[in-house]
């Protein structure tokens, strides 16, 4: 497996298109994905919070396969260094605490903004958006960015996608870069 680590953030684990991807990519072992059960509970509320007709039960059985399904994911005894992280919403220091626990060099999140780049480089850690992300991984290993779009796109069977609904679905998620990089490999798909 890679060393590569990066922590997964609340809002990229959020929308399931794009959280079983990075599943799926990470089980290659192009890079190391990490999470705390803090950035666990955080998606889980904000998603029950916005789909009410979302059945707890079943976000606790994902919760459940991503630990077990990605090799020592969970970040643990992070909690003391909470207090030392200076960011913008300090509601998000807990996931910097993570990544310098995790071992992580990068943070995977939408928002950039709440992680700058002066109060994350002192811990060589930085943020990346998943779109900048994926094409990196796609840059560097193509063949596995494939694997895990089609090991995803197989798991699709309700109702099944075609590779351009695949691609559509995955452009929704705001992976256009990415997305751009896949379409080159399409026929594969």
């Amino acid at each position: 497996m890679n060393s590569y680590t990066v922590i997964l953030d609340a809002c990229v684990l959020y929308p399931a298109p794009l959280r079983s991807y990075l599943m799926y990519l990470s089980n290659t072992g192009l890079f190391r994905a990490r999470w705390t059960n803090e950035i666990h509970e955080e998606w889980i509320r904000n998603l029950l919070k916005n789909n009410p007709s979302i059945e707890a039960e079943k976000l606790e059985k994902v919760r459940i396969l991503m630990d077990q399904n990605v090799p020592d994911a969970l970040v643990n005894g992070y909690e003391s260094l909470i207090d030392g992280m200076e960011l913008p919403d300090e509601n998000d220091r807990h996931v910097l605490a993570a990544a310098i626990k995790g071992n992580a060099e990068g943070i995977i999140t939408f928002n950039l903004k709440d992680f700058p780049e002066d109060a994350l480089s002192r811990y060589g850690v930085s943020a990346i958006h998943p779109d900048e992300f994926l094409s990196d991984m796609f840059e560097l290993d193509p063949a596995k960015c494939l694997q895990a779009a089609q090991q995803q796109r197989r798991s699709l069977r309700n109702p099944p996608f075609s590779s351009e609904e695949y691609l559509n679905c995955l452009l929704k998620q705001k992976l256009p870069s990415f997305v751009k990089h896949l379409r080159t490999m399409a026929f594969a798909l």
